[in-house]
């Protein structure tokens, strides 16, 4: 399985959750896929998908998914120390590993090699960190919204793109439709 197979299998899990979504490609396949207001798409911010998403949750009340990938968590490894030290039982990591800088090219990143970042974050001291294949996420995504309790999934796959339109929204609009699910989420809650 590649990542846009485990986003097709995921949607219907996590459709109605808060999500922040990693640069390129896969916002450009949960767009396509799934194009929700609660998705917060991320256009030019390598890396800070898990950040961005770690303070959402820590902001409100509301279930956060922030979903990264194994690139963008390697260019951004503060973010796992930060998370480890600032718990919201209301976030769950899914870091994407498909050992690859996927929308950029395919070029292999260590997580391919010696690299673990179920490792890493727990030696960060992240305390539930769930490292499982491709075909498991959807099981360990359940569980992880049932727990209540913060989540890092380092989820392994194959590396491969598929064919995907360009986002035609500008980076106001995404905030705007965003903000709004926010608000709304929270007033309910």
């Amino acid at each position: 399985m590649i990542r846009s197979d485990i986003l097709k299998e995921l949607i219907p899990v996590i459709s109605r959750e808060l999500i922040v979504c990693n640069i390129g490609l896969p916002s450009q396949e949960l767009h396509m896929m799934d194009d929700q207001p609660s998705n917060f798409y991320m256009l030019g911010t390598m890396g800070l998908a898990s950040s961005i998403g770690l303070g959402l949750a820590l902001s409100q009340k509301a279930k956060v998914i922030s979903i990264d990938g194994d690139g963008s968590i390697l260019t951004n490894l503060g973010t796992l120390p930060t998370i480890a030290n600032n718990t919201a039982d209301n976030f769950i990591l899914f870091i994407v590993d498909n050992g690859s800088y996927g929308s950029t090219g395919d070029q292999p990143t260590y997580t391919g090699k010696k690299t673990s970042l179920a490792a890493v974050a727990r030696a960060c001291g992240c305390d539930n960190v769930i490292e499982c294949q491709a075909e498991e996420a959807v099981d360990v995504m359940k569980d992880a919204l049932a727990s209540d309790k913060m989540t890092i999934i380092v989820c392994k796959c194959e590396s491969g793109n598929i064919p995907v339109p360009v986002i035609e929204y500008d980076a106001p609009v995404i905030k705007y439709r965003f903000m709004e699910v926010v608000r709304a989420k929270n007033h309910t809650l």
